[in-house]
C-alpha cells in the first residue's frame, strides 16, 4: 500500500500523525466524507497504561480515523521531558493492533508548497528539525509491523470549505479522494 487513495479504499483504520504545526483539517475532512469516524487522541497518555485510550479507540466498529497517536509521545517525550512515557514495545503493539484492524499509519509531512523562508525557518528550528527526523525514524521502524503511507500536506491544496450558498449536510459530498 503506497498511496492514500489506496489506503482509503482498502483500510478500516487510519491513524494520522506527524510533527506539531502540520494542519490536518483538510485530510480529516476528506476522510470523514469517505465515511471514516474521526477521533482525536488524548493530549496526555494515560498515567498507568499509555496505550489504553488507543485500544479503546480501535475497538470502535466501522471505518475509523484517529488524529494523533502514541508516536507523538515517542518523538516529543525525549525532547521535552528527557524520556518517553511510551516504550517501543508498546508502540510496536499499537502498530500491530492497527494492522489487525486492517489499518495503516498516515505519516504527515510538509515539504511541498513551502516557501524558501519557511524551509529556512524549519531548518533553523532545532526542535522542529529534530521532530521531523524522529518521526521519520519512528515511522520507518513501525513500517515493519503496519503499512505506512507518507502524505505531504503541502501538496494537498487549500483547505476544504463547505459551499457558502447552501447549508452543509452529512452525505452531501460523495466524490473520490484525490491526492496530488
Amino acid at each position: 500500500m503506497h498511496t492514500l487513495h489506496h489506503a482509503v479504499a482498502h483500510c478500516r483504520t487510519l491513524v494520522v500523525d506527524g510533527p506539531d504545526g502540520i494542519c490536518r483539517s483538510g485530510l480529516l475532512t476528506e476522510l470523514a466524507r469517505h465515511g471514516f469516524l474521526i477521533r482525536r487522541a488524548e493530549a496526555q497518555p494515560h498515567h498507568v497504561d499509555p496505550c489504553r485510550p488507543y485500544r479503546e479507540l480501535l475497538a470502535a466498529p466501522g471505518l475509523l480515523a484517529v488524529d494523533g497517536s502514541i508516536i507523538h509521545e515517542l518523538v516529543y517525550g525525549p525532547m521535552r521531558r528527557g524520556q518517553s512515557r511510551v516504550t517501543w514495545i508498546q508502540a510496536l503493539d499499537f502498530a500491530e493492533a492497527i494492522a489487525e484492524r486492517d489499518g495503516a499509519l498516515v505519516h504527515l509531512t510538509l515539504t511541498h508548497g513551502q516557501t524558501a523562508p519557511q524551509k529556512q525557518q524549519n531548518a533553523e528550528n532545532t526542535e522542529g528539525a529534530r521532530a521531523v527526523s524522529a518521526y521519520e525514524r519512528a515511522f520507518h521502524t513501525l513500517a515493519q509491523h503496519v503499512p505506512v503511507i507518507t502524505v505531504d500536506v503541502g501538496g494537498l491544496g487549500p483547505p476544504i470549505r463547505a459551499p457558502d450558498s447552501s447549508p452543509f449536510q452529512l452525505g452531501q459530498f460523495t466524490g473520490k479522494l484525490t491526492v496530488g
